[in-house]
């Protein structure tokens, strides 16, 4: 009896054993952070003043590819999120912009629309959102396939699209709602049109109230942010209802004039409130605590909104920074914790980086300037009408693409590929355009380096438009204040790729490393399939 005892505890410790090595091959938690329109430099301008625990996890106990960039064109918060989650570039995944033009529907669509679903909660004109127009898996899903779909992935941001893309096809994504405070989902996650209790609850707190009181100052006294220029300047986009871009700003009385519920969006509160919603989300889902391994995608959107307003060399956006360096550090104790120290592994990126202030450059002596996209598509329509005669002949410009009215060139026998040479060839007379490239040349060339090799990455045969341009650095679509992205200098491409925790040892390298490196460099530390568009390469110095 004795000796049969022994050997039934000899192989229920031999399973104990078996059981944990299992678990142990993949972490029990997988955290996607995405920080919209953060730029790699941020780390070196602000990172004096973060702390040790936020954004310095990274550089001081991560791995850190320090010449991370994009290797496509348009840089775009849609295109960027599909593919740091899809190994692949928009010619292959599909989302060529946030918005594109169609010609089949004559109309321009969103990259996260989708009219067959609608709202759960929030507000209907909110809810027709999912991943399908995206073309490939993500890791996300690949990951779901591995565990037979036992793995959670849950998409957490203001942005739906910031959301939606990262979880995937398979995964639950959760939006802001900037008309009830709310976060929501949509009929293609829960057909039942009811969202989970935690959601609910969380939603009944009432939590963007509360941040819609506060008054946004300088974390720190305002002298101290020499990184930045004077607060009060002529580059920054103020508030409706107050004069000046300047700090303080009372939300409480900004609200009504801004959007209500939207307004918090362009705060660093935005960013509070998705980490107040990513907490609710691991204790509701239990992530990271269930014997499987979970992923958490959470793209900070406000980081964005701030930018665009203010500007890199603003005082709003280094404080944004500051902050969200303070509450990234208490979300990791929090993991530390819940979860497990060395349990849960981490990436940080950016889906793009941002451009200088046109207006504040110029003021510099560098040279720069505003394209006037409306003004442009008038030259395009007149020239093409003196060069073919009346008619609809340039359908749309948008994302700095002419699509042309091929149906029209067929009826009056043009050669519509002499057309797009004609149109590429008049537009680089255009003030800031820099380079002009035909749908003819990305679809027949083998582009290899500079921009023409990012142009063709995020080139779709089937969507994308009939001439593509290129902008001289420093120029952007947009007005005096405020500024933008999209382009491949090195302003919008270079952006964060770090690593940190489970299976991570520290260090640091300054290779060229494209943003499609990530999902591959996930795929072989998860031990599941790459996405099936995968065209990056693992990271070897994360992984060897």
């Amino acid at each position: 009896m004795r000796k049969l005892l022994s050997l039934i505890f000899l192989l229920s410790a031999v399973q104990s054993i078996t059981l944990a090595q299992s678990q142990t091959e993949r972490p029990k938690l997988v955290v996607g952070i995405i920080v919209d329109q953060m730029r790699q430099e941020y780390f070196y301008r602000f990172g004096e003043r973060f702390g040790e625990g936020g954004f310095k996890r990274f550089s001081d106990q991560g791995f850190m590819m320090t010449n991370g960039h994009y290797n496509y064109i348009p840089t775009y918060t849609g295109p960027g999120h599909a593919s740091v989650y899809t190994g692949t570039t928009p010619a292959t995944h599909g989302i060529i912009g946030n918005n594109w033009y169609v010609k089949q529907l004559g109309r321009g669509i969103y990259c996260a629309e989708d009219s067959t679903v609608t709202n759960v909660a929030g507000s209907p004109g909110n809810g027709q959102i999912s991943p399908r127009n995206m073309l490939t898996t993500t890791i996300t899903d690949e990951l779901r396939f591995a565990t037979g779909k036992r793995s959670k992935v849950v998409g957490i941001a203001f942005k739906d699209r910031g959301a939606s893309l990262p979880a995937g096809h398979t995964g639950d994504a959760y939006w802001y709602d900037d008309v009830t405070g709310d976060f929501m989902t949509s009929t293609y996650y829960y057909d039942s049109l009811t969202l989970p209790k935690w959601v609910s609850a969380f939603n009944s707190k009432k939590i963007a109230d509360s941040y819609l009181k506060q008054t946004w100052n300088t974390l720190f006294p305002i002298d101290t942010y020499k990184n930045s220029i004077a607060d009060n300047n002529d580059f920054e986009g103020p508030f409706i209802g107050k004069s000046t871009p300047t700090f303080p700003y009372n939300l409480d009385s900004l609200k009504a004039d801004n959007g209500g519920y939207g307004l918090l969006s362009s705060t660093p509160y935005g960013n509070n409130l998705t980490l107040d919603f990513a907490y609710a989300a691991i204790e509701g889902e239990k992530l990271g605590q269930r014997g499987e391994t979970d992923f958490l995608a959470i793209s900070f959107s406000s980081t964005d909104y701030i930018g665009h307003r203010f500007g890199p060399p603003s005082v709003e956006v280094e404080d944004t920074y500051l902050r969200l360096d303070q509450d990234l550090a208490k979300f990791f104790e929090y993991l530390d914790k819940t979860v497990g120290k060395d349990q849960y592994v981490v990436f940080l990126t950016a889906d793009h980086g941002v451009a200088e202030v046109p207006a504040y450059v110029v003021s510099e002596n560098v040279p720069g300037g505003n394209f006037n996209s409306g003004m442009v598509t008038n030259q395009l329509k007149g020239f093409a009408m003196a060069m073919y005669g009346e008619g609809n002949w340039v359908l749309n410009f948008s994302n700095e693409q002419v699509f042309l009215n091929k149906d029209l060139a067929r009826e009056k026998k043009i050669d519509f590929e002499q057309m797009q040479r004609d149109v590429a060839d008049f537009s680089l007379r255009l003030r800031g355009v820099k380079e002009a490239y035909t749908a003819t040349d990305l679809r027949s060339q083998e582009f290899t380096k500079n921009h023409s090799h990012l142009l063709q990455m995020g080139y779709n045969h089937k969507a994308s438009g009939d001439v593509l341009l290129i902008l001289e650095p420093a120029w952007l679509a947009g007005g005096q204040r405020g500024t933008t992205h999209g382009s491949g200098y090195s302003y919008d491409t270079h952006v964060p790729i770090a690593f940190y925790g489970w299976g991570i040892k520290p260090g640091k390298s300054s290779t060229y490393t494209s943003i499609t490196d990530i999902a591959p460099t996930l795929s072989i530390l998860l031990k599941t399939r790459m996405p099936n568009g995968t065209t990056g390469q693992p990271i070897k110095e994360i992984l060897d």
